[in-house]
């Protein structure tokens, strides 16, 4: 079945951007709105890399890198040239309701208050299923309330940027747990990423409005999301900041903020000049009037990349030219 609307999937943080890209591009050219689905990223790339025809999507969106694991199973199932576009920047937030305290944590303490197993608090090189209830417990300048964190699911893209930059960034500060590493990458990512089970950490699904109401209701929860979303509900939910830094434009674009992340978009080669109109969305996402300094996307809370940067990937989606696999390396 033939199709003349562009079909794009993929994270819940990028979906605002993509969505008023593709309003703008609908109103402004003589193409269709592109449909876009919000899956997280985890699941858009899972749909991208389903196969080639118009059954399948064209461009997935997503909070982090594809995963080599993906690029391979899009190879596997004919999926072979990817266009890839670094759309931006993103931080990644801890944030509670603007009526709870004002807090300030830093990457351990998020670690020991969320992963599945920690050091022995009796300082012993060994872990230990997560025994922590409070932040109190965690580290005693924190408030004596009940450890509670809502986020997203793990096929999430925020969910993945939160267990590496959050939660192994926290693992690391322990020396003997960053020396596995070299020792036993996957038992290190295993401890290091793992998050507990037992009711401290809420899924909320692929819904980052879900978790505003959240912590609306209750001052004493925190909310992981995209920084872009703390933006557009400030009146709601403030930010806790992350070893004294609160992430803002300026701390997240330079990096200065801990849980800083890139977001991309994926294209699909082989349904260019099939489906009407893919080229031209990229073109216009691409274009310094969206994703620019003073670009619409800014206004949305996209944080953009420098120029030098913004030119490269603009350049990369115009030749849409293919992953190699060298991405990963």
């Amino acid at each position: 079945m033939a199709r003349d609307t562009v079909s794009i999937v993929g994270s819940s943080t990028v979906y605002p951007f993509a969505t008023v890209v593709a309003e703008r591009f609908g109103r402004n050219t003589s193409f269709p709105t592109p449909k876009i689905e919000s899956t997280g990223s985890g699941g858009g790339l899972k749909l991208f890399c389903q196969g080639v025809g118009t059954q399948h999507p064209d461009i997935t969106n997503a909070s982090r890198r594809m995963k080599q694991s993906e690029f391979e199973l899009c190879k596997s199932n004919g999926v072979k040239d990817i266009t890839e576009v670094q759309i931006g920047y993103d931080g990644l937030v801890v944030a509670n309701s603007v009526k709870g305290p004002d807090l300030d944590i830093s990457l351990r303490d998020l670690y020991l208050a969320m992963a599945k197993d920690v050091p022995n608090p009796n300082g012993t090189e060994e872990l230990v299923p997560n025994p922590y209830k409070t932040w109190k417990d965690v580290n005693p300048a924190l408030p004596n309330v009940k450890i509670e964190v809502v986020g997203p699911p793990p096929t999430s893209g925020t969910r993945d940027s939160f267990n590496e930059l959050g939660v192994e960034g926290g693992c690391k500060t322990f020396p003997w747990l960053k020396a596995m590493k070299d020792q036993d990458k996957n038992k290190y990512k295993s401890v290091c990423r793992s998050i507990r089970e037992d009711g401290h950490y809420i899924e909320a699904g692929e819904n980052d409005n879900l978790i505003v109401q959240k912590l609306e209701s209750s001052p004493t929860i925190l909310g992981v999301f995209g920084f872009s979303f703390l933006d557009q509900n400030r009146s709601i939910v403030k930010a806790v900041k992350i070893k004294g830094v609160s992430p803002n434009m300026e701390t997240v674009g330079s990096g200065e903020y801990p849980m800083a992340r890139s977001m991309y978009f994926y294209v699909k080669k082989a349904h260019v000049g099939v489906i009407p109109g893919i080229q031209e969305y990229v073109k216009e996402f691409t274009n310094d009037r969206a994703w620019g300094d003073e670009g619409y996307l800014a206004d949305k809370g996209l944080i953009p990349s420098p120029k030098n940067e913004r030119m490269k990937w603009a350049d990369n989606a115009k030749s849409l030219n293919s992953m190699t696999g060298k991405e990963f390396e």
